[in-house]
């Protein structure tokens, strides 16, 4: 494998032809994240969501840039912020919504909650709550897909706290060492939960740590959605080409806490105030109405027709029932099942 490529020399690659249409449709994604949070939050504070919940708010175009890049026959494998990530599949709202309730009509059946997604059938390969622990997972889909010959890429997102785990380094080393067709996508919010990264790496460039793996790695501004589309969109072309795996270090930030739970003393407030001057959906929406390619009837239309679509999530999952005690058991292996299968 070639060991000349270093941090930030993307492998050479077409930009994406966009019309008007396409950077709406960008603008309609990232909403539609944002407001979905936004209800899950109220719903949170109501008690009629429980357990752990960790927002997205403030990556969206993350999420929705990369996954422009990536076609339904690719796989991808996410973290347990992972709301955004699933609704920028193509996983519907109400399955969404009514995991989250814990309802048998969500996409895991209610067994998973927030930090589970899951839909084999969008190949959403799901959230996992082991900080880095779906690396592994993802390295084994692109492995399967490299000795069965089939040209598909398997994308994982992970945080930059996932450096400091073994499972990154791992799956890093034999990615490169195999030419694994492996898109590593790291959103860098500068916080490990609550431990900046200056506080836990030594090297802050996390692409050109990457890079010492021999693979293509490069920095890309996690708050402009386009950028990030461009940047995947080369990424995938050299994965799909068989130039082995390619990193992006998404420089993004997390508008929220880390979880609900989380108090959120360990960041200066002004430091919050200084990145939301960067929204990615709000300054996005501004350079469509500066460039008259939508106005302010257009955009409340569109939210109009989002929260609608959010109400009709909430309700379907409020109307869904519960798991069957009587069913709690399928899905589940025990070892003394097993010895009696």
């Amino acid at each position: 494998m070639s060991s000349t490529r270093t941090a930030h020399t993307p492998r050479p690659g077409s930009r994406v032809r966009r019309d008007a249409a396409h950077r709406l449709a960008l603008l309609e994604s990232m909403l539609r994240v944002r407001r979905f949070e936004e209800r899950c939050v109220e719903l949170y504070s109501a008690a009629r969501i429980r357990g752990f919940m960790h927002l997205y708010i403030g990556e969206e175009a993350v999420a929705v840039g990369v996954n422009e890049a990536l076609t339904g026959d690719d796989a991808v494998v996410s973290t347990y912020r992972e709301h955004g990530h699933a609704l920028a599949r193509g996983v519907p709202a109400e399955a969404i919504m009514a995991e989250m309730f814990g309802k048998v009509t969500g996409c895991s059946r209610g067994r998973g909650g927030s930090m589970h997604l899951f839909d084999a059938g969008r190949r959403f390969y799901g959230g996992n709550a082991i900080v880095g622990g779906g690396l592994p997972l993802a390295a084994g889909l692109a492995l399967a897909d490299h000795m069965t010959g089939r040209n598909r890429v398997t994308c994982c997102f992970f945080g930059d706290g996932a450096f400091a785990e073994g499972e990154f380094h791992e799956t890093a080393n034999l990615a490169a060492l195999w030419r694994l067709p492996l898109l590593l996508v790291c959103e860098n919010n500068l916080y490990a939960m609550g431990t900046a990264l200056e506080r836990h790496q030594a090297q802050t460039d996390l692409a050109l740590r990457a890079a010492g793996y021999g693979m293509v790695s490069w920095a890309v501004d996690g708050m402009d959605v386009l950028a990030v589309e461009d940047a995947a969109r080369r990424a995938a072309e050299g994965v799909r080409a068989g130039a082995g795996p390619h990193f992006l270090e998404m420089r993004t930030y997390r508008f929220r806490a880390h979880s609900m739970y989380d108090a959120d003393r360990y960041r200066d407030k002004a430091e919050i105030e200084h990145w939301k001057e960067r929204d990615p959906v709000e300054g996005f929406a501004r350079r469509l109405l500066e460039a008259k390619e939508l106005t302010g009837k257009a955009r409340d239309a569109l939210e109009d027709r989002l929260a609608a679509g959010i109400d009709r999530a909430v309700e379907a999952a409020e109307q869904a029932p519960e798991e069957p005690v009587e069913t709690l058991l399928e899905y589940v292996t025990s070892p003394v099942e097993a010895n009696r299968s």
